[in-house]
């Protein structure tokens, strides 16, 4: 299934932050997850990612350090501030009311006969 890029752009900041409130993470990581998160249907981009982590910093919701693991490469790690967390929660909120009108206009949708096709439609 193709996910558009605008619900895509639009659901990724939640999407992170909701990451973070987990625990730290990098950018890799934090890719690896979306996807499995997604059960694949949602393959984010560094080009995606890592701009918007920037934005997430200057915004003050999450702050970045870098580190280097036992025997491993320096990475930039990322972690969520209480302003993030607020912001999160906030997210929660709009996204759950997004989430229950969708579903209301789903049921709605199921109940309503479907229409017919006009006639001369109906020979193809």
């Amino acid at each position: 299934m193709h996910i558009t890029k605008d619900l895509v752009a639009a659901s990724a900041t939640p999407l992170v932050l909701g990451i973070l409130a987990e625990g730290e993470s990098y950018g890799y990581a934090i890719l690896k997850q979306v996807n499995e998160l997604s059960g694949g249907q949602l393959e984010w981009t560094e080009g995606l990612l890592y701009p918007l982590l920037h934005r997430l910093e200057r915004l003050g919701h999450v702050e970045a350090y870098w580190q280097a693991p036992a025997g491993g490469r320096r990475r930039k790690y990322y972690r969520i501030t209480d302003q993030g967390r607020a912001e999160f929660a906030e997210q929660r909120r709009q996204w759950a009311a997004v989430v229950d009108t969708l579903r209301g206009v789903w049921d709605t949708a199921r109940s309503v006969n479907p229409i017919a096709a006009p006639a001369w439609e109906a020979g193809r």
